[in-house]
């Protein structure tokens, strides 16, 4: 089995944004693909979410804020899986809740 990177990007504020009982839905939503995962015994581990905050690091110590608010898609988290290929990988991607709300999912091999 190969090891994949899944990299969540989407909008901020297509995000559940207060109301307890939608962040309560999203939640169930990635508890059930994940624990679908799980149960295939192919998920290795979960990332975290990521703040819409940060700075980006460029050549000669320039230090800007970031990520860039002028692009609606950021990335939002990320988790790794194993799975056979690329294709496999992609395949239990399809289920992931950020495409819900028009997010997408990157799948990346990881290099040993």
């Amino acid at each position: 089995m190969k090891e994949f990177l899944l990299l969540f990007r989407g909008e901020y504020k297509a995000m559940p944004q207060g109301d307890p009982a939608e962040w309560q839905a999203m939640a169930k939503k990635w508890q059930d693909w994940i624990g679908g995962i799980a149960a295939q015994n192919k998920w290795l581990a979960a990332g975290q979410q990521l703040s819409p905050d940060g700075k980006v690091v460029r050549p000669n110590g320039v230090i800007t804020d970031g990520p860039y608010t002028e692009i609606k898609e950021t990335l939002i988290g990320y988790c790794t899986i194993k799975a056979e290929s690329a294709e496999e990988a992609a395949d239990l991607a399809k289920g992931c809740p950020i495409l819900t709300i028009g997010g997408n999912v990157e799948v990346r091999e990881m290099s040993a």
